[in-house]
């Protein structure tokens, strides 16, 4: 079983087989660690790709981040943004039309979860709420993934759900050996996605278990089951996971705030689903 556990996750990061995943990512990675890279030399680098920085725009200027003023270039993308949150965007978009045609809905869950999980942050005061908006644009690319690359399992995994009504990640631990929680983390090694990002990812379906940064694990946790419980999209779930009082106090979420929470959900969600990044 260790072995057939193995020989999956040599297939699932196995990603240069994912045709969607841009040539510039590597190469933007690493300007990214490097200090004394500028937001104009990573702009010039995704402009190469006219496409991908039609993509990129779009999503910048999508309810999901709701600025005010339209943001005409990828400088002022990465200025406003950070270099973090641009790189998530270029996974997300890249990954789209594959993510459509894996899971029928998921790019609609993804978009609803980001928008919560950004709201949510903004109506805590936290900072950079845009990095949680990538995590929740993120938190279920291993779906991806394993759909793409173990196409049978996929198959074998949604049957399951159906027949013994279980959660999508139970199936995944009885045909798999692991769930994409555990496929999460290991793309987001991969990609060198930031530590806080590859926490909820990694995490989302048991924040307790994060050592760090867990209140983004917490509030992807909490988004996701928001998302659920509204019906946007579909996660390929036919139930829902619990969600007790303490993970809303854990977080800092007062009943009128998530009153509040929910008010500009339903007011932007709309909108946020007609978002298509073509």
């Amino acid at each position: 079983m260790e072995d057939l556990r193995t020989k999956r996750k040599g297939k699932i990061l196995a990603v240069k087989d994912l045709p969607t995943l841009p040539p510039v990512l590597d190469e933007i990675t690493k300007m990214i660690e490097d200090e004394h890279c500028t937001p104009k030399q990573i702009a010039e680098v995704i402009a190469k790709d006219q496409v991908l920085s039609a993509k990129v725009l779009k999503m910048v200027n999508s309810p999901v981040y709701g600025f005010p003023r339209r943001i005409t270039t990828i400088q002022h993308a990465i200025v406003l943004l950070g270099f973090n949150v641009i790189r998530g965007i270029i996974i997300s978009t890249s990954v789209f039309d594959v993510m459509s045609q894996a899971m029928v809905g998921l790019w609609e869950h993804s978009l609803g979860c980001a928008t919560i999980s950004k709201i949510i942050a903004e109506e805590l005061g936290l900072k950079d709420p845009e990095e949680f908006a990538v995590a929740g644009l993120l938190h279920d690319i291993g779906k991806v993934v394993i759909a793409i690359q173990l196409p049978e399992e996929k198959e074998e995994i949604q049957k399951l759900v159906a027949k013994e009504d279980i959660t999508y990640l139970e199936a995944e631990k009885k045909v798999l050996g692991f769930g994409h929680d555990r496929v999460n983390s290991w793309l987001a090694d991969h990609w060198n996605l930031p530590l806080p990002t590859k926490v909820a990812l990694t995490y989302h379906h048991n924040p307790e278990s994060a050592e760090f940064y867990e209140k983004f694990a917490k509030i992807v946790h909490v988004a996701d089951f928001i998302t659920k419980v509204l019906e946007i999209g579909n996660s390929g779930d036919e139930l829902l996971n619990t969600l007790s009082k303490k993970d809303f106090v854990d977080i800092g979420l007062s009943f009128k705030k998530l009153a509040k929470i929910m008010d500009r959900v339903l007011e932007d969600i709309i909108e946020v689903l007609t978002f298509i990044p073509k």
